[in-house]
């Protein structure tokens, strides 16, 4: 007999990172090459030449720079190329690897499963992203956002989206919403609260707007969730919208936006990020809980989920291109998602130092929110919810938060 839901352990898939079979930051061959052009570029600004390319060294011959500036300027270049390089063999050989209880699984449809963390305090349903891994929630021993709730007076539950398969691969939105996450809902008795991650947190919002007037939520959380896609940078935002084209082909074969072209995406946000990091990871001590957390944090990035072919189109070409959400135009269900219908009490923690959802997009829903209460940590996207400051930083206010409802 196959043993029970809630004692099943999750089967590591073939590519999840692992000791020495890690890849890398994915996909690893563009960060190594935007980590190249970084050191390309930055050598020739220090040299006053307009490029790095041979025409130009050419055309700069009768200015040849100071040879000591020429010397210092590559000797500078060859220490980030190996300092880039050190970091990620590090990574690659940390000794580290994921091993987490798997709490009991109360529901599931298809790929997806309701996970219950316990407690006996204020219930909490968190909805994280479609494109991550759900455990960023539950990292690690010390670094679990639900396993301290639970013992801070809350009873957290997680929305495990799992992987797309088959049927997942022809959802759209409103299928997320309306359909799979209304009936998640539901298999939770008590009156909760809905608090969602990133994407999640626009999932939760329009799960929340139609729910709101049953009496089965009490309030609504959104953490480094966005809004404006064109608060930061519209010409950006609309770039990525514009890779659609060139994406679709792949779409149209395998149903899905596949990691590693999702992880480009996130490169045109912040092309030299990854680079930097591993730079300063190569620096870093080892066996300190920071870099072990580092390691947690990468094998979760490298360990993403593709996104369903409808929801790819809809989130590129509508969020992204149009800025549907910020312009009243998202609908799901034919329900318009208008955060300003919101009748029940908000909660919104905006990091100040987040690259993938600038303050400014997050701020732009916090705005419109009736019933708000706003942080900001000092905190990057991922370092808010599972970061060595998380708990003074997130943990804390939220419970807070959530106990000042009751």
């Amino acid at each position: 007999m196959p043993p029970p839901r809630c004692c099943r352990m999750s089967t590591p898939r073939p590519e999840a990172p692992a000791p020495l079979s890690r890849r890398g930051p994915r996909p690893l061959l563009l960060h190594l090459s935007l980590a190249w052009m970084k050191s390309a570029f930055s050598t020739a600004a220090s040299l006053n030449w307009n490029s790095a390319s041979p025409v130009s060294w050419l055309e700069h011959q009768g200015q040849t720079p100071d040879p000591r500036a020429v010397q210092a300027a590559f000797e500078e270049t060859l220490r980030a190329d190996r300092a880039l390089i050190a970091g990620i063999a590090a990574y690659r050989a940390a000794p580290y690897t994921r091993q987490m209880p798997e709490p009991p699984v109360i529901w599931e449809e298809q790929e997806t499963r309701l996970l219950d963390y316990g407690g006996t305090g204020p219930a909490v349903l968190f909805i994280p992203s479609l494109i991550n891994r759900a455990y960023i929630l539950d990292l690690m021993e010390d670094a679990s956002a639900l396993r301290w709730l639970a013992g801070a007076g809350l009873h957290p539950y997680l929305l495990d989206w799992g992987w797309p398969a088959e049927v997942e691969r022809h959802f759209t939105l409103t299928d997320y919403i309306a359909g799979r996450l209304e009936r998640a809902l539901a298999a939770i008795q008590e009156p909760l609260i809905l608090a969602g991650y990133c994407m999640g947190g626009l999932l939760a919002l329009a799960a929340t707007l139609r729910a709101q007037h049953t009496g089965k939520l009490r309030g609504l959380a959104l953490l480094a969730t966005p809004w404006d896609f064109h608060a930061a940078s519209a010409d950006e935002a609309r770039r990525v919208a514009e890779a659609l084209p060139a994406l679709e082909p792949g779409l149209q074969f395998t149903g899905t936006l596949p990691i590693d072209a999702l992880n480009t995406l996130f490169a045109m946000v912040d092309p030299f990020g990854v680079g930097d990091k591993y730079r300063d990871f190569a620096g870093q001590d080892k066996a300190s809980a920071r870099a072990r957390r580092f390691v947690a944090m990468e094998d979760w990035l490298a360990d993403g989920v593709p996104l369903a072919a409808p929801v790819a189109r809809e989130a590129l070409s509508g969020w992204y291109g149009a800025n549907t959400p910020a312009r009243g135009q998202w609908r799901v269900a034919g329900l318009a998602v208008n955060p300003a219908s919101l009748t029940l009490p908000a909660f919104c923690a905006i990091p100040a130092r987040d690259r993938l959802v600038p303050a400014a997009s997050a701020l732009a829903l916090a705005d419109k929110l009736p019933q708000v209460n706003v942080i900001t940590p000092s905190a990057g996207h991922i370092g808010m919810v599972a970061g060595t400051n998380a708990e003074s930083t997130l943990w804390r206010p939220f419970t807070a938060w959530v106990q000042s409802l009751s």
